[in-house]
């Protein structure tokens, strides 16, 4: 192994032997196999990614920083921990995920050997992992697991309802949270009418004239 992943491997250790109150610790952890699996897990890509979803939508924060976490009462944190390239920064994550403090872990992965989130779920388990497949080609792989290894995965792409998916879990236990979920769908209800009552009344050619 290299110096730069012992150091992450210790850290991970060193932060699951410490006994931290929830609100100080990452409430989710994303993980992806690669840095190229950025733009599809986290924002910037075709559609809007995990990150707009815990940051715009939901008052989410990223942590990264264990000793210092941000204000904010919910936060994520993110890392790269490849299934192939670095197995034992894979395991070490997945390994101290609960102790650490993480409630649900996000993990993605591209490829047609997409293993990182089947891996991190068997590793982690009982902790829920959400898996996202970076690409088409790796829907097979990310949801191919046995009966009795679970592993809950969104569509290709998807990583804004995988970051949904991990508030919905959360919010059982917290209503703050829920409450933000509803006021996230609510906006999204209200969008569709206002489109709708738009185009009836309208008429389509002249919606379609303001939408170019």
């Amino acid at each position: 192994m290299t110096d730069a992943v012992d150091e992450l491997i210790d850290r991970l250790h060193d932060e699951a032997d410490r006994d931290r109150p929830p609100e100080e610790t990452p409430d989710v952890g994303i993980v992806m196999g690669s840095d190229s699996d950025l733009e599809t897990m986290m924002t910037g890509g075709r559609r809007r990614g995990a990150y707009d979803a815990f940051v715009d939508e939901l008052g989410f924060a990223e942590q990264t920083d264990y000793e210092e976490p941000p204000e904010p009462r919910f936060t994520f944190e993110t890392y790269v921990t490849s299934a192939h390239r670095t197995p034992d920064l894979m395991y070490a994550y997945a390994e101290t995920a609960e102790a650490r403090g993480v409630d649900v872990i996000i993990a993605g992965a591209g490829g047609k050997s997409a293993d990182l989130p089947n891996m991190t779920a068997s590793i982690a388990y009982p902790l829920p992992v959400i898996g996202v497949p970076v690409q088409e080609k790796s829907v097979d792989s990310v949801i191919g697991m046995p009966t009795g290894a679970p592993l809950v995965a969104v569509d290709a792409g998807k990583s804004f309802n995988a970051a949904l998916s991990a508030a919905q879990i959360l919010a059982r236990s917290h209503d703050e949270l829920r409450d933000r979920l509803v006021d996230y769908h609510e906006q999204l209800q209200e969008a569709v009418g206002t489109v709708s009552k738009e185009l009836h009344d309208g008429g389509t050619v002249a919606f379609a004239d303001r939408r170019e």
